[in-house]
Formats: C-alpha cells, structure tokens, sequence
C-alpha cells in the first residue's frame, strides 16, 4: 500500500512567464531545479524541471502580476510522479516564496498588440509571435507575424469560438 504524495520544499528559477490555469484562481508554470552540489556530481547531470500548479487564489496573483522568467522562487507543495515515461515532474504548490528576483526585462524590444480576441507579442530578436486569447489561453506560436491570421483562424476552427 503506497503513501501520500510527499511534501517537500523545492528552489528554483522560473523559466518562462506563469500563465492561467484551467480553473478560476489556478496558475501553471515550470520551476527548474538545479543540482544542489554542483561540485559533487557529473558534469552532464541535467536539471529538474517541475511543471507547478496552484489552486490557490493569492499564490495565483503573486505568479500572474509579479513573477518574471528568472526569479528564484522557494515553493512548497506535494510532488505527483509522472504517470509516463519522460513525462515531468509536477508539483502542487501550497506556498511559495521569493528568493530573488531576475533583473527587469528591457520591455522598448517587446510590443504587445491586439487583435480582436487575441493578444500577441512582438520581439525584435525573434520572427516568432506568441499568441494568446485575452482571457490568457496560449493559442500558439506563429513563424512570422504573417502567420497570426491563420494560427488565429485555426484556433477559432478547431475551438469553434471567436476566443
């Protein structure tokens, strides 16, 4: 007979921005997780990354308002193993702390736009556009900003909404 899911606290840097979650007051984002004694372990020893979810509304406006990719959080939950192979890590997050914070991203290289529904963000250093519905469901990455119409089209296609 198995046990509860452990508890442990767990250090790490968020790698990308955190969005919504599926419910109302939930939030996702990956925690990467380096080896703790670097100096100990094989050099290509790969970091853990732990897809994180929390249903809980205050840590979910913290993530959704303050957290950038880089910060160095200290979250503390219940780990679930993965179900599959090669599958990640997750983590449900009952408490988080800031550590430290990334320095401020230069926003003058970024624009974010509007089209209808959808917000999509420019960046000079890549042809790539990230699209998302207003209410923040990742829509997907078009090539090219020529591309946005169609990811959008499709999106509606296959969602059968505007949104």
């Amino acid at each position: 007979m198995a046990g509860p899911p452990p508890h442990l606290a767990v250090d790490g840097y968020v790698d990308a921005i955190p969005g919504p979650g599926i419910g109302w007051g939930t939030a996702v984002f990956d925690l990467i997780h380096s080896p703790a004694d670097a100096d100990r372990i094989a050099a290509d020893t790969p970091d853990t990354i732990y897809v994180c979810t929390t249903a809980d509304p205050r840590i979910t406006d913290v993530l959704l308002r303050d957290i950038q990719p880089g910060d160095l959080l200290r979250v503390t939950g219940t780990l679930l193993q993965p179900t599959t192979d090669g599958a990640p890590t997750r983590l449900t997050v009952d408490a988080l702390k800031v550590l430290d914070t990334a320095s401020l991203p230069v926003l003058r290289e970024m624009v974010l736009d509007r089209y209808g529904d959808y917000v999509v963000i420019f960046d000079a250093d890549t042809d790539a556009v990230p699209v998302f519905t207003t209410g923040g469901m990742w829509v997907g990455l078009a090539d090219n900003p020529d591309a946005i119409a169609t990811l959008i089209d499709i999106h509606e296609r296959v969602t059968g909404s505007d949104a």
